[in-house]
């Protein structure tokens, strides 16, 4: 498509002279002074050109335009802000029937892990007899009962998020077959909390859903969502994360299509045949399937928005603010990174456990060999 030319009203985006610098350091930001390597990387523009965005180094320390990360803060003070936040969400419409619905799937889902643990023999007597395979003791018939809860469960959620699943595929099959770039600029509307389009990294770090109908900076639409306004919001630390691999794209949407198909089947066996004459083999597998591609769908596109947010920021709160500027005062030193941790001391811990494995599979491989000298 095209890129069409942006309105003439404009709300001018502020200008970064080739004399400004962001600079990251592994342990020092605006806010809270520490020391540490400084890498410097310069961002050209010009008043009548885009920006271009400078390369992320994610896990390192200042930002031109002063931004921090926020703090981490104790566990203990983790939990109290967590109760209360849930408590908050709870007393919404949807936060009341999640938690409902949450607390059901994991009763009864830890009560069928239980039973066919055997953590209740006294279930397995029928007629005088001890049996817990026995398809009319009490152990078996509660299993019947559980899997069936938890079938109707999972259905209304697998059954109920479908049309937007197969919005998806349908969205990236028109892309990936037919070239259709306003379907992937759909796509990435849908998904703007990590799907990154081409391009995208070299928008000005002050466009977004605020101000995209009105900027006059030229830009092309391929980079941007459609709708417009659906453009994530603009980076904190003012810096863009980089394209997303759409092959990431394609395992989410067939995954979640996937899981579709083996609910499905589960619900179909579950429902249209008896306990007496289902064969067992068949709850199983798609109990397990059903749980393996939803669940690898769900951390994966969690693991990208986590990507995303380690290199744009996350917005900070009025407590996140009191708590840098006072650990300021008291000396205590925070690292402007998402975990708040020394990227030298992980990288230092990551290269311990890849010598460890080395290591490990090294003497694996001498085994073999002297055992065949002797």
């Amino acid at each position: 498509m095209p890129p069409s030319e942006p309105p003439t009203t404009t709300i001018e985006p502020t200008k970064i002279t080739s004399h400004e610098i962001i600079e990251r350091t592994t342990s020092s930001s605006s806010s809270v002074e520490q020391h540490g390597p400084i890498l410097n990387q310069r961002a050209h523009s010009s008043p009548d050109q885009a920006y271009e965005s400078t390369a992320a180094v994610v896990g390192t320390g200042e930002y031109a335009n002063g931004y921090h990360f926020p703090p981490r803060y104790p566990v203990k003070e983790q939990i109290r802000w967590g109760i209360f936040a849930f408590w908050d969400f709870y007393n919404t419409g949807f936060g009341f029937f999640f938690t409902i619905y949450a607390l059901n799937v994991v009763g009864w889902g830890l009560m069928i892990v239980l039973l066919i643990a055997g953590a209740a023999p006294e279930m397995c007597w029928v007629h005088g007899k001890h049996d817990c395979d026995n398809i009319d003791s009490p152990r078996r018939i509660w299993i019947e009962i559980d899997s069936q809860v938890l079938t109707a469960l999972f259905s209304a959620t697998g059954f109920g998020f479908a049309p937007w699943r197969i919005r998806d595929l349908y969205l990236l099959l028109r892309y990936r077959i037919n070239k259709d770039q306003k379907a992937l600029r759909r796509l990435a509307g849908v998904h703007r909390a990590w799907l990154r389009l081409e391009g995208s990294d070299l928008l000005p770090p002050t466009l977004g859903p605020k101000n995209i109908e009105e900027t006059r900076v030229p830009y092309d639409t391929n980079s941007i969502p459609y709708p417009l306004e659906t453009i994530p919001d603009a980076p904190p630390t003012g810096v863009r994360a980089p394209p997303s691999k759409l092959w990431k794209m394609d395992i989410i949407a067939w995954l979640n299509i996937w899981y579709i198909i083996f609910q499905g089947f589960l619900a179909g066996f579950m429902w249209a045949l008896s306990r007496y004459n289902r064969p067992p083999w068949t709850t199983g597998l798609f109990f397990a399937l059903t749980f393996i591609t939803s669940s690898a769908a769900g951390i994966m596109e969690v693991y990208q928005v986590l990507n995303v947010r380690a290199i744009e920021g996350v917005p900070l709160t009025k407590r996140d603010r009191q708590r840098l500027a006072r650990d300021q005062e008291l000396g205590i030193p925070h690292y402007n990174n998402i975990k708040d941790r020394d990227p030298e001391e992980e990288e230092r811990k990551k290269a311990e456990k890849k010598a460890k494995r080395k290591n490990r599979f090294s003497r694996r491989s001498e085994k073999p060999s002297l055992e065949s000298t002797v």
